[in-house]
């Protein structure tokens, strides 16, 4: 349990001084995946990472509304729920991942739903990584759109549902996005482009000239969408959860 809190971000200290916690990379075939955040998390975003079969692998962006003391049942579960749930729907071999993506995110919205003991909001994006095809298929349900950098340009990745935790029956569809040679994909957090200075917000504009610079590993990106946060607020962030998952693809 101490180490399932300490993932969560439980057990920091007011006085602690925010810094960029690079967390666990993995390294997939041809690609590698990644997440950064800032260490002073208070409020309800979980990330998570799952290999589910031998060529798909699991990861997800969540963020639970209310602070992150009050909000832990629902933290816990919504993880254990996307482990057993990713395990069992796409441990097969042949399936229909965009039906097993709507499917993992019903139980997830049920399960916060249940561990919240009512509705608990709970913006999520999660996808499934195709090493054999180079794909990803997701859900976004009322969170961050997510971005897509190609050789060309760099596109969004819009809602495809409301937010998890509000209705028991919230339908959500799943989409497939190719990633192409040094392609790559960033899902931040709400306290990304919330970020302010001098009454502009970073926005997904400020992640978006972050990928814009160029093919970088995942790791890299990550900390560069942080870094590019801390220098335009001229501080470590301390507004909200500041995280970025990021999915990399090589030659």
């Amino acid at each position: 349990m101490p180490g399932l809190l300490s993932k969560l971000g439980f057990g920091s200290t007011a006085e602690d001084v925010p810094h960029i916690v690079q967390g666990q990379g993995h390294t997939l075939r041809g690609a590698d995946l990644s997440v950064a955040y800032f260490s002073s998390r208070k409020g309800g975003d979980l990330h998570d990472f799952l290999r589910v079969s031998p060529h798909r692998f699991l990861f997800g962006l969540l963020d639970v509304a209310g602070k992150r003391e009050t909000s832990a049942p629902v933290l816990q579960a919504a993880q254990a729920c996307f482990r057993s749930a990713g395990e069992q729907l796409f441990a097969a071999g042949e399936l229909n991942e965009p039906d097993a993506m709507i499917e993992l995110a019903r139980r997830l919205n049920l399960e916060i739903m249940r561990a919240a003991g009512g509705v608990r909001s709970c913006p999520a994006f999660a996808g499934c990584y195709n090493e054999e095809l180079g794909t990803v298929c997701y859900v976004n349900a009322g969170h961050t759109p997510g971005l897509l950098r190609d050789h060309a340009s760099v596109v969004e990745l819009p809602a495809t549902g409301l937010p998890l935790g509000l209705f028991s029956l919230a339908p959500t569809d799943a989409r497939i996005v190719g990633l192409g040679p040094n392609a790559s994909m960033a899902v931040v957090s709400r306290g990304v482009v919330e970020a302010e200075s001098k009454d502009a917000e970073f926005g997904l504009e400020g992640v978006r000239r972050v990928m814009q610079n160029g093919p970088s590993s995942a790791n890299v990106l990550a900390h560069s969408i942080l870094r590019g946060v801390q220098d335009f607020m001229h501080m470590a962030p301390k507004h909200n959860d500041v995280t970025a998952l990021t999915l990399t693809r090589g030659n």
